[in-house]
């Protein structure tokens, strides 16, 4: 009798582990599609081409992050008003920076906010 409740414990704690699994990957699923990385245009704030000259990164850099780079889900903000705001991340192509580009999605417009270098520190007066 015993051996038969630690079997149906043990069935029980797995389904629940298993939906618990299902439900965490979905919403991230759900969350990543509010973010449409297939854009011909974008348009760049003041502040993100300062820090793009600053930090020697190139449209072409920041266009491949966008269709390559991974969601950063900590630095992601689908709530934020009045656009969302999405944080890719990956390696530039021409001198492989680590960077982090944040993005913001407003209907059809996608506009670039900044752009940093996860592992230097680089001297911008952007304001």
């Amino acid at each position: 009798m015993r051996k038969n409740q630690l079997i149906v414990v043990f069935i029980l704690v797995m389904l629940a582990a298993g939906v618990f699994y299902l439900n965490r990957n979905s919403s991230q699923i759900v969350e990543n599609d509010y973010f449409n990385r297939n854009v011909s245009h974008l348009q760049y704030s003041r502040h993100a081409r300062c820090r793009m000259d600053c930090r020697h990164v190139s449209e072409a850099e920041v266009m491949d992050i966008l269709k390559n780079g991974r969601m950063n889900q900590q630095k992601t903000r689908p709530d934020d008003r009045p656009c969302p705001s999405f944080a890719l991340e990956g390696y530039s192509i021409q001198d492989h920076q680590h960077l982090r580009i944040v993005f913001a999605q407003c209907d059809d417009i996608t506009r670039v906010v900044t752009c940093i270098d996860l592992d230097h520190d680089f001297e911008c007066d952007c304001k």
